[in-house]
């Protein structure tokens, strides 16, 4: 097996984004001071300024800057009013009500309204997997005024806060009507939020740095910041997202003290980064990330389920994690169709694992589908090096299992741009790509966009099964946490068998930041840069 490095040296590419629709409106301002802005590097490059668009976290971040909420998951993931002022719910009805709470305003200065909200809501469902699992259960969204709506329900369903809430990508923001009413398979090509901070264009260079400022007309909510809930009080006068994909540098910048947050210092580095009385390290997401290989259902070979079934005998986690994380006591493997540490984890059907990689029987199943060595295209992520050393890892791992595999290398923009390509490999199409999320989200059969297994209207991949449906419909009634765990390994023990999806481990990734940022807020999925200051 060829040694996979877990240092990797990553070139970056400005062109990526470079054609990406750039938004209208651009507030200018004299520039803030060092004390008053801080400059963050994440795992990648903003491929997109529609949130809804695509399951890109980096999009998630942006909409988080400068669009809001209807709800917010506070720290205890309770969903929490956020957008939203007032709201009722008449069970006799199935009729949810909300209002809006006074002082919201999009960035152009105009009132933000019912108009805006039911379209927003309405695009937001058509791209997201809970949001569709809901839709399905409402017979009605309608305005009653300017500032309150009503969803009707024709069914008991008891998720509509915490659909509305999630941070899981995508995430409900609202947008202005006119965006809204955009086409949700189309790109919206216009930035105007309502959130705490607004997109400088003048100053931000696609691929290269994303400029946002505090936005002075935005009115926080009384309460404590708690999650994404709560006053979104802005303590600095401007974040810098620079894109900045090689990690030395990264780890270098910030020792310097030239950018102030690192979301994904490697391993190899935190003994540096420890060691430095500067720097802090500090875990935002408890529950970690849990690393995603998706098939694309559509086209062979992975039409076929014993081919699906194979990659699970093929994938080896522990190898994985060790590519990346080497000992690290920040990574393990992961059997559980929803995670480790999530409430709904368990042990169904995972015969797989506990046998071990197996590539006689990845063979023998591919045997049973009549696979005849037919071309597998895997798309490798380069500039995030957790992905791309798990793509290398598994082709690797599935030639050994009998499959003919093609790598396909380009940034993780390009495969976000790429993996909506529902055409056959050979005319820009794809058959496998890596990816991740966040474990509270995988352990959420509702609100994780890839537990749906809807076909057409799936995420990427496009999985299609009709069991798996059924028993996601009877785990959103379930009345008691003991019923919900009883139906999730119903849904665990099917899953494994049809495969929607494999895992290649599970992982905690701390940040590491400069000792003067304070009030960072631990969230699954996004990260709020609301409540932090440069003390």
């Amino acid at each position: 097996m060829t040694k996979i490095a877990r240092r990797t040296v990553l070139k970056s590419s400005a062109a990526a984004v470079a054609a990406m629709a750039a938004p209208s409106l651009a507030m200018a301002q004299a520039r803030p001071s060092a004390a008053r802005t801080i400059r963050a590097v994440f795992h990648g490059d903003v491929p997109s300024y529609d949130p809804i668009w695509t399951t890109a976290n980096m999009s998630a971040y942006h909409g988080g800057m400068v669009y809001d909420t209807l709800f917010g998951i506070d720290s205890k993931g309770d969903a929490k009013p956020q957008m939203v002022g007032r709201y009722d719910y008449d069970a006799s009805s199935m009729t949810w009500t909300f209002e809006l709470r006074p002082g919201l305003k999009w960035h152009d200065g105009t009132d933000v309204t019912t108009a805006d909200v039911i379209p927003s809501i309405k695009r937001w469902a058509v791209r997201d997997g809970g949001g569709q699992h809901m839709m399905q259960r409402v017979k009605d969204i309608a305005a009653k005024d300017e500032k309150t709506f009503t969803i009707s329900l024709k069914e008991r369903y008891g998720l509509v806060l915490d659909v509305l809430a999630k941070t899981t990508t995508p995430v409900g923001f609202m947008m202005r009507k006119k965006e809204a009413e955009t086409d949700p398979m189309q790109k919206i090509e216009t930035v105007v939020g309502s959130g705490p901070f607004t997109l400088n264009l003048a100053e931000t260079r696609p691929g290269t740095q994303y400029v946002y400022d505090r936005n002075p007309n935005y009115v926080p909510r009384n309460e404590a910041p708690s999650g994404i809930s709560g006053g979104k009080v802005v303590k600095v006068d401007r974040v810098v997202f620079v894109n900045m994909p090689d990690s030395q540098t990264a780890v270098a910048a910030l020792q310097a003290g030239e950018i102030d947050f690192y979301e994904i210092p490697q391993a190899d580095f935190m003994p540096q980064l420890e060691a430095d009385r500067n720097i802090k390290i500090q875990v935002l997401n408890e529950v970690g990330l849990v690393g995603q290989i998706r098939p694309n259902f559509l086209h062979p070979p992975f039409d076929n389920v014993k081919c699906r079934q194979a990659l699970l005998y093929c994938v080896k986690q522990s190898d994985h994690m060790r590519a990346t994380f080497g000992t690290s006591k920040y990574a393990k493997d992961t059997p559980s169709f929803f995670g480790m540490g999530t409430p709904m984890s368990n042990d169904a059907n995972i015969g797989w694992y506990t046998g071990g990689q197996n590539f006689a029987k990845s063979k023998a199943l591919l045997a049973e589908a009549g696979y005849k060595g037919e071309e597998v295209l895997l798309m490798q992520a380069t500039n995030i090096p957790y992905m791309s050393n798990a793509a290398q890892l598994l082709a690797q791992e599935m030639r050994q299992g009998g499959f003919n595999v093609r790598v396909e290398s380009m940034d993780w923009s390009n495969v976000v741009q790429r993996r909506a390509n529902k055409a056959p490999p050979s005319q820009g199409g794809w058959n496998i790509f890596i990816t991740s999320s966040g474990g509270t989200a995988i352990g959420h059969p509702i609100l994780l966009a890839a537990h749906a297994a809807t076909g057409d209207k799936a995420w990427f991949g496009w999985p299609s099964d009709e069991k798996h449906e059924q028993l996601r419909a009877q785990w959103a009634v379930g009345e008691t946490l003991a019923d919900r765990q009883r139906i999730a390994r119903e849904i665990q023990e099917n899953a494994w068998n049809f495969v929607p999806q494999v895992y290649y481990g599970q992982w905690i990734q701390p940040a590491a930041m400069r000792t003067n940022l304070q009030g960072l807020l631990s969230v699954a999925e996004i990260i709020p840069w609301w409540n932090v200051e440069k003390v």
